[in-house]
């Protein structure tokens, strides 16, 4: 069974609504969302996507639900990430609390574009050359391996200003102060460009980046171009509001880093034993299909991808709540020892 074109179409043209929508909202309305907006604007999303999964099933069966599934939920893994360094940049460029939001949608629109034109480029190439997947494969194994094991100037990494952002600041004029969320100012009656400019640029590239390891991810769970474009969707539309909602949290989910690592490597290798099932280079198993090879299904994928997130986030709470506990009770110790009656 195929996805209806028309399912297909339709369901472009309300995710596109709801993105309008919600831009129109926070131009209307730039506003510092409450905890409670937040959570409940992230439910809204996860219970959208999931109806939008019963829909695939009750139109094209399971085979397809089970791949937007775990798509999404693999792209929205790799979006919690996204979550530190979209943290940085604010810090690093003091962007105001109330022009977050713009920000965090401009991001997410250079994000949905960039991974359209990436899908776009993927799908025709895999389509063409099948062993593609070999160097996806290995790209996101080597991926996993640096976000399990990052080096210890990581964080330093990260804050390091890309071409781009230090092009900028030497070619124009840039003033020292936000002018709400305009790009441009006027400075002693000379008209020149804000921060912002340079948050924008930051945010680009960092989107840029990001794509390059998700979009091979997602493809080793499904080569159907419509589910990977609406996974991503699915999985940027909540991250502005789940920017808000954890905040100061995502520092306590210490281990998140080990389950995407575990979720990399597994579709990486998925990728390269579906690589080695459709071979057709003649100097690996002499242009031979490697029948021998495990099959890895879209259900043992989604139970892979759920099980490594739901334990490195289980961990990482764990571990937050043991080293509250013994906080507390180092300063209860230190109060008791500092209180000076007999």
């Amino acid at each position: 069974m195929e996805l209806p074109v028309w399912f297909e179409i339709g369901s472009l043209v309300v995710l596109l609504a709801i993105l309008i929508g919600d831009l129109l909202l926070i131009i209307k309305r730039p506003h510092i969302p409450s905890a409670k907006e937040s959570t409940l604007w992230v439910v809204f999303y996860v219970v959208l996507a999931l109806i939008f999964a019963a829909l695939m099933w009750f139109f094209a069966g399971g085979e397809y639900a089970g791949q937007f599934v775990a798509g999404w939920l693999t792209e929205y893994s790799l979006s919690i990430d996204n979550l530190f360094v979209f943290v940085l940049i604010m810090s690093q460029f003091s962007v105001p609390r109330q022009l977050q939001q713009r920000v965090l949608m401009v991001g997410i629109i250079i994000a949905l574009i960039l991974r359209g034109i990436f899908i776009l480029l993927g799908a025709a190439i895999i389509e063409q050359f099948i062993w593609v997947f070999f160097i996806f494969g290995a790209f996101l194994i080597w991926t996993a391996w640096k976000q399990a094991f990052p080096s210890a100037d990581h964080a330093d990494e990260i804050k390091k200003e890309s071409f781009v952002v230090r092009l900028l600041r030497r070619t124009i004029d840039i003033s020292d102060d936000y002018d709400g969320s305009n790009l441009r100012t006027v400075v002693n009656g000379k008209r020149i460009w804000t921060p912002m400019i340079i948050v924008f640029a930051a945010i680009g590239m960092t989107d840029l980046l990001f794509a390059l390891d998700s979009i091979p991810a997602i493809f080793g769970i499904t080569q159907n171009a419509f589910i990977v474009f609406t996974a991503n969707i699915f999985a940027l539309m909540g991250l502005r509001q789940l920017y808000f909602l954890l905040g100061g949290l995502l520092d306590r989910l210490r281990y998140l880093h080990y389950g995407i690592a575990f979720i990399l490597a597994f579709i990486g290798v998925k990728l390269i034993f579906h690589a080695m099932h459709e071979n057709e280079l003649p100097f690996i198993n002499g242009g031979q299909h490697i029948e021998w090879v495990p099959d890895i299904s879209t259900w043992m994928s989604l139970g892979g991808i759920g099980a490594s997130m739901v334990v490195a986030t289980g961990a990482s709470l764990v571990a937050s709540a043991r080293d509250d506990r013994k906080a507390a009770a180092a300063g209860a110790s230190t109060t008791v020892d500092s209180d000076p009656r007999p």
